[in-house]
């Protein structure tokens, strides 16, 4: 591995981060998901049924992109997609049962993965939370325009921080 002394903390976190989803993904596909799929999941876990729109807003990423997910979920039974009543454009996105015990599969993969690592994971996950908050909060102030293209964060969705802390 190349001199990590000298590189910037953008870069290690940024690496940190992939080779911890690595990992995670190796333990997740014995249970039918990814980690974007896992985001899904608790997103939909925290809010209850909404729209694709919503959902992808929420995770952050374009509709085509929640679409692919919601695919590999739902092919694996993990979540119910319905046209909605008010609007048949529009599907309304529901996590099943094999859904919630997949979730907890994958929460219980991921403190796995994490508890291999010789670092106070608690405090970590402490400060990356500190870390998003605080970095949303500046490109929220550095928006223009629209304000429904504020970044969401996950309390904006109403969800419930973990019990890992």
């Amino acid at each position: 591995m190349p001199d990590i002394e000298r590189w910037p903390t953008g870069r290690l976190l940024s690496t940190a981060a992939r080779l911890v989803e690595h990992a995670w993904d190796e333990n997740l596909r014995s249970i039918g998901l990814t980690h974007a799929g896992v985001i899904a999941l608790e997103v939909l876990a925290a809010t209850g049924p909404i729209t694709q729109t919503t959902l992808a807003q929420i995770v952050r990423v374009q509709a085509q992109t929640m679409g692919q997910t919601l695919n590999r979920l739902e092919a694996h039974g993990h979540v119910a997609r319905r046209r909605s009543s008010e609007d048949r454009r529009v599907h309304v996105v529901s996590l099943t049962s094999a859904g919630k015990e997949a979730l907890e599969q994958a929460e219980e993969s991921e403190q796995q993965v994490l508890a291999q690592m010789s670092i106070d994971t608690s405090m970590f996950r402490q400060e990356l939370k500190v870390l998003v908050r605080e970095l949303a909060n500046y490109q929220q102030f550095e928006t223009r325009g629209d304000p429904a293209s504020r970044p969401l964060l996950p309390q904006d969705a109403r969800i419930s921080p973990r019990a890992s802390g």
